[in-house]
């Protein structure tokens, strides 16, 4: 949890991002999580009311502030939508909770951040066609259930194969990766298959889950990527987006190494690049 202070600090401190371009977000209203999750669901985990299974599978015990800290984090992923629109990129210190599907909560992830801010855009901003491309080290199981029937949605994930969830969902495009797969294996199957989906596929808005869970030091990831491989698997996606003149808003998901040094490093990797492309 330390990350998501020190990333910021460190990222004004070296000047990266001016002191200003930081914003706190605003809670999501209510109307707005309905359009992505369940009803039942949202007001049983407003009000504590979850059963001990269904606490246990998120891996938290509730707390009124983990659920405001969820639904900020929900508004602060659509205002990045939001803004991507107008500036091309927006980057969330937090959120990428791509494990909580339209009734549940998983794998520290409550409620699903870049599920509802796509569904936002496609309901509110006129967007037609929406990419997710979730790198993150665990496969977007919760993503890909809530789009399953949503063609107007196609989720890509590429992840460790034999890593968490034990039970997969179906994405539009899963990449299942083995174990110890390293900087040059990973950045040439990405290389080849990003381009290719984005012009399948005419997105008009990307979301990218960019994970620093990859790396090699990582104590849940079990892949093998250098922190310099991480930062390249960044700039590729960012470089196409930016050439395709393709709004993106970038979400931070999972990271466990065991040197905090080391997360928010990779993680500050991310801003440097958006930083560079975007000016």
């Amino acid at each position: 949890m330390l990350k998501y202070e020190l990333l910021p600090e460190q990222l004004v401190r070296e000047g990266t991002l001016p002191e200003e371009s930081l914003f706190a977000p605003t809670p999501l209203p209510e109307k707005y999580i309905l359009e992505t999750h369940e009803a039942g669901y949202y007001h049983r985990l407003c009000h504590g009311q979850l059963t001990r299974q269904e606490e246990r599978a998120t891996g938290f015990p509730w707390s009124a502030e983990l659920v405001e800290r969820e639904v900020a984090i929900l508004g602060g992923t659509v205002q990045c939508a939001r803004l991507a629109r107008h500036t091309g990129v927006a980057l969330n210190v937090a959120g990428g909770t791509h494990h909580a599907f339209f009734d549940r909560g998983e794998g520290f992830c409550l409620l699903n951040d870049q599920a509802v801010a796509a569904n936002y855009l496609l309901r509110h901003e006129g967007i037609g066609k929406v990419l997710i491309v979730d790198l993150d080290v665990h496969q977007g199981n919760g993503t890909a259930a809530l789009f399953r029937h949503e063609p107007r949605v196609f989720t890509f994930s590429m992840h460790g194969g034999r890593n968490y969830p034990a039970r997969k969902e179906q994405s539009d495009l899963d990449l299942p990766l083995p174990d110890g797969t390293d900087d040059a294996t990973y950045l040439r199957l990405l290389a080849d298959t990003l381009p290719r989906l984005l012009d399948a596929e005419q997105p008009e808005f990307v979301f990218y889950l960019a994970g620093v869970d990859v790396l090699a030091t990582d104590k849940l990831g079990h892949l093998g990527l250098t922190r310099e491989g991480c930062r390249q698997r960044d700039r590729l996606v960012l470089e196409l987006c930016h050439r395709h003149r393709l709004p993106v808003v970038v979400c931070m998901g999972g990271g466990y190494s065991e040197r905090v040094a080391d997360i928010v490093e990779a993680h500050a990797n991310t801003f440097r690049v958006a930083a560079e492309l975007w000016g």
